[in-house]
């Protein structure tokens, strides 16, 4: 009697986390990014499904979930509905911009002038193509952003949220610059530009999470003039606080 042989499944050894994350779904990414970079996991294969992961990493099926959408905005893997999640081909890495070369405020401003005409059409694009499953993520990891601020987590969360958006385009490209300026594109992962312009805590953060609702709300309703506006606002809010924070150093330095 003929039996079809099950398709081999990539060794737990291979795909588990090497050691403890704070962020446990970024363990289950690096795991997985590890193994695609190493070939274990080649372009066309197919990731072991939702269940299995969850065993083999001992997280829950939120937190694949959140992994999963990490690996599709990263590029890195793509999801066919009813199928599964499958390796995509590697793409060549023409852009220039390190992490390593953004180490001042003018730098990050610079950055924040790409992003303001990047992510602002990202934001029309994300309301009039995105999926009802990627609103709901883009919703979960709201809600991530606003328990875990000033915590650890926050700016990942932070990070992943632009980056739904720019998976929610329908378009790769965006997905590949965001993803390669990695926390480079959240301020504050090199700068604290609420402090350095003297904003008060509570109110930045309140504002942060106001800026975010309107961004989210506007993508969720499908209104693709109020998610390019709304990203603009906060875009543009996130310059002018560093805008003032650079100021008010130039200014204590010739003091």
């Amino acid at each position: 009697m003929n039996q079809t042989a099950a398709a081999p499944m990539p060794a737990p050894s291979v795909l588990a986390p090497k050691k403890k994350h704070r962020n446990l779904a970024q363990g289950v990414v690096e795991a997985f990014t590890g193994s695609i970079q190493a070939g274990t996991l080649k372009p066309g294969e197919k990731l072991p499904t939702e269940s299995v992961i969850m065993e083999m990493h001992g997280v829950s099926r939120t937190v694949v979930r959140e992994a999963i959408s990490h690996l599709q905005a990263a590029g890195l893997v793509q999801t066919r509905h009813g199928i599964g999640t499958f390796v995509l081909e590697p793409q060549p890495a023409n852009l220039r911009i390190s992490a390593d070369t953004i180490r001042t405020i003018g730098d990050v401003l610079a950055i924040l002038e790409l992003r303001i005409s990047l992510e602002t059409e990202a934001a029309w694009l994300a309301a009039t193509r995105r999926t009802e499953e990627q609103v709901q993520e883009m919703g979960a990891v709201l809600k991530r952003i606003q328990h875990s601020q000033g915590r650890p987590g926050s700016v990942e969360s932070d990070v992943a949220f632009h980056l739904l958006i720019a998976q929610a385009t329908g378009n790769r490209y965006f997905v590949d610059i965001l993803s390669d300026l990695g926390n480079t594109i959240i301020p504050r992962a090199r700068v604290n530009s609420a402090q350095l312009a003297h904003d008060d805590p509570a109110v930045y953060l309140e504002r942060l999470n106001r800026e975010h609702d309107d961004i989210y709300n506007a993508i969720l309703r499908k209104d693709a003039e109020a998610a390019r506006a709304a990203m603009r606002t906060h875009l543009s809010n996130s310059r002018e606080r560093l805008r003032r924070a650079q100021e008010g150093i130039a200014a204590g330095q010739t003091a």
